[in-house]
């Protein structure tokens, strides 16, 4: 089990670095040895482009990811600021409907900042985070409370708190960029009445599964799998 990782971050690719430990740095890129991907909350995320070329060390969580039918796995490392941060991210995918992957996309506040969320019962600002709809928010609220008070930052308010969690998930959906065909799939599902919100989170969640597919195809991906 890796439960920390300490080396040179030598590039990023959306919510993973690539880490070298055996470098320090300053060191050149493309040197022998072991690197390691480590896959990133989005708001550790969000700041990792600045750091390369610098040493990063993360409190790790390392599972085995299933593929296909689960007749393979394949090893992965996720990476947090600080061991707290981790047993948080444990803590948030004991909620049913959020796995290792989507709780990485939702996680666009820290952790402290979505814990006041849950704290304050904010349903409304857990919905900013990306991947969180209504039903899923108001899961989390329900599974959660009394359960996140130790992870609140110490001497700040929680209602101010879960505010600034609020706005830095927003911002966060903000800059996410949908492909085109992607973002047409999610107007057509606007039309048809579902939340943005909801839709681009299937829309999202469609696209992984099928790369390629144009606006009509993600629509009807989206469609049966809501069973409509």
């Amino acid at each position: 089990m890796i439960t920390r990782i300490t080396g040179v971050v030598r590039s990023v690719d959306g919510l993973s670095v690539c880490l070298d430990p055996a470098a320090s740095a300053g060191t050149q890129a493309g040197g022998a040895g072991v690197f390691y991907e480590v896959m990133l909350p989005a708001y550790l995320a969000a700041g990792a482009e600045a750091g390369v070329g610098q040493v990063a060390t993360y409190w790790t969580y390392h599972y085995l990811e299933g593929q296909g039918q689960g007749t393979s796995f394949v090893p992965r490392l996720i990476g947090f600021g600080s061991a707290r941060e981790r047993a948080f991210f444990e803590l948030f995918t004991t909620v049913k409907g959020i796995g290792n992957r989507k709780a990485l996309r939702a996680m666009a506040a820290r952790p402290s900042e979505i814990a006041a969320m849950i704290v304050a019962r904010d349903v409304k600002g857990l919905q900013k985070l990306p991947e969180i709809g209504k039903r899923l928010a108001e899961t989390v609220v329900a599974e959660l409370s009394g359960k996140v008070e130790t992870y609140l930052d110490a001497g700040v308010d929680p209602v101010t708190a879960a505010a600034r969690g609020a706005a830095a998930a927003l911002a966060a959906r903000a800059e996410v960029k949908l492909a085109p065909a992607s973002a047409d799939a999610v107007e057509t599902l606007v039309a048809l009445g579902e939340s943005r919100t909801d839709a681009e989170r299937l829309v999202q969640a469609a696209a992984e599964k099928t790369p390629g597919a144009d606006a009509g195809a993600l629509v009807a991906a989206v469609i049966a799998r809501l069973g409509r």
